[in-house]
């Protein structure tokens, strides 16, 4: 018996964006309930008032289900009502007991969301004897704070806590994300890696129109300092300055995020807005594919991620990637992609100018690379969390139940 907690994937479609965490807890919402011939699956919500409680069986699936074709079609935000319903008065009574055939249930959390409210998951797992398994997608607020607002690393700081008081098994999204984690962990508690799946994205016909027939690189992300967009920002000037004929256009896709002034001064003031550079904010799935099949490559050039998937997705869709040569990159592209030093200006401004050329004698030898890469799949990453949580399960309720008292957890309870 799996509690699925929903309450991140809830909101995000009340508010009419899914990021990539979202786009995770649907596809374990997907996945799990069609495997319910194997996995018993309740979706849950947290009520913001310190208490879990089941959604209602029939119109929590239903809206799962719809979820997937409304972000294809750009028609989220018809699902809002719902979705609102869902996390207010569509919350009903009190989980199911889990203790059945000497197994327990599991409380699965794969959003970090609400695990900052520790007090009220061990209240949870106290009352019911369920089991505790997360999934961590990164450390990025505790070790890179200069990229996150305060409010955020000092909940990420509580999540990692009830984390490491409570759960009795971690997942991880990467390898890289794992090897960071584990050092942060009490001794013994099980982390598995188990590498996030890429979903098949129909391209929308025409998509590739956007860039007006030019030659174009894609960069896919939220705008803030991690995702480094002013590297590529100083690039494409360097490259107008000298250029003696047309230079190749840079597509931003992904929504404005915090402290991103410099970055927003120079698409809104500079010399390049609307010219050789583009924003495009956010763009439904079937766009975004169309628009990515078309580019010369996928420019990454984070300072920090958890996985990458803009760069899975890429690959997927047998488009080059030009990449940040940090640990979640390197593991995801497998070698395919050219890495990069983050703050090498020089480096990328050449790499880009090699990749816009017709033909372009690094691009093509990427696209050979390419032929040998594999998609991770979300059948293969569910396969390993649902043995994970089947082993947990059969650990039994747990006994003694944790208490509150003497815990290191904050934030509502």
């Amino acid at each position: 018996m799996v509690w699925l907690d929903v309450s991140r994937l809830l909101w995000r479609v009340f508010r009419g964006n899914l990021t990539g965490i979202d786009r995770v807890e649907l596809a374990y919402a997907e996945h799990l309930l069609d495997a319910e011939g194997e996995v018993e699956t309740h979706l849950v919500g947290f009520d913001y008032r310190g208490g879990f409680r089941l959604l209602p069986g029939a119109q929590a699936r239903r809206l799962v289900r719809a979820v997937r074709p409304a972000l294809a079609a750009g028609r989220l935000s018809e699902l809002r009502r719902q979705a609102l319903g869902l996390l207010t008065a569509g919350v009903t009574g009190v989980l199911p007991h889990p203790s059945a055939g000497g197994r327990a249930a599991v409380y699965l959390n794969v959003s970090h969301h609400p695990l900052h409210h520790g007090g009220a998951i061990a209240r949870l797992l106290r009352r019911t004897g369920a089991r505790f398994v997360p999934l961590v997608h990164d450390l990025i607020p505790l070790d890179w704070p200069e990229f996150s607002p305060p409010a955020e690393v000092a909940r990420h700081r509580r999540r990692l806590d009830t984390v490491n008081t409570l759960a009795d098994a971690v997942l991880t999204n990467s390898a890289a994300t794992a090897a960071v984690l584990r050092p942060r962990l009490r001794p013994g508690l099980p982390v598995v890696a188990a590498p996030l799946g890429v979903t098949p994205v129909v391209p929308e016909a025409g998509a590739a129109g956007m860039a007006q027939g030019r030659p174009y690189f894609l960069a896919v992300g939220t705008i803030e300092p991690r995702k480094n967009h002013l590297l590529l920002l100083h690039a494409w000037r360097r490259m107008a300055a000298a250029a003696r004929g047309p230079t190749p256009l840079l597509v931003l896709v992904g929504r404005r995020g915090w402290e991103n002034e410099q970055v927003l001064d120079v698409l809104e003031r500079g010399p390049l807005a609307g010219r050789e550079v583009r924003e495009l904010g956010g763009l439904n799935d079937g766009e975004l594919t169309g628009l990515m099949k078309g580019a010369r490559a996928l420019l990454m050039p984070s300072f920090a991620e958890g996985f990458g998937l803009p760069v899975a997705e890429a690959l997927a869709q047998g488009v080059p990637v030009i990449a940040s040569a940090i640990p979640a990159h390197r593991e995801v592209g497998a070698g395919v992609p050219e890495f990069l030093d983050p703050g090498d200006l020089p480096a990328w401004q050449a790499m880009i100018e090699n990749y816009a050329a017709p033909s372009s004698p690094f691009r093509e030898a990427q696209m050979l690379r390419l032929r040998g890469w594999s998609a991770p799949r979300w059948e293969t990453h569910m396969r390993t969390a649902i043995t994970l949580l089947r082993e947990v399960a059969e650990e039994g309720p747990r006994l003694p139940a944790p208490s509150v008292a003497g815990l290191r957890l904050h934030g509502g309870g």
